[in-house]
């Protein structure tokens, strides 16, 4: 299931990316070690889920972001590289 912002616990929204980041990672240390009832590992993984989709919408909005720093006078992208460009 694909997450919107709007979808997006208030909780979870007003996070930044490092924040929501760190949460993620003791979601999956928890998922991982096994020790988690199913209930609670169903709740972890949708709050999880929810954190990725919150860190992936960040990331967008950062990667548009500096596609309008770099972007030429007449308003055409001057000097864009992916992210992951060596």
């Amino acid at each position: 299931m694909v997450w919107g912002m709007s979808e997006i616990d208030p909780d979870i929204a007003g996070l930044s990316f490092e924040e929501a980041l760190r949460a993620l990672e003791d979601i999956v240390r928890k998922l991982e070690s096994g020790e988690v009832p199913l209930d609670a590992t169903m709740d972890l993984y949708e709050r999880g889920e929810k954190l990725r989709a919150h860190c992936q919408a960040r990331l967008d909005a950062a990667q548009q972001r500096i596609e309008k720093i770099v972007a030429g006078a007449d308003g055409k992208a001057a000097a864009t590289q992916p992210f992951d460009a060596d």
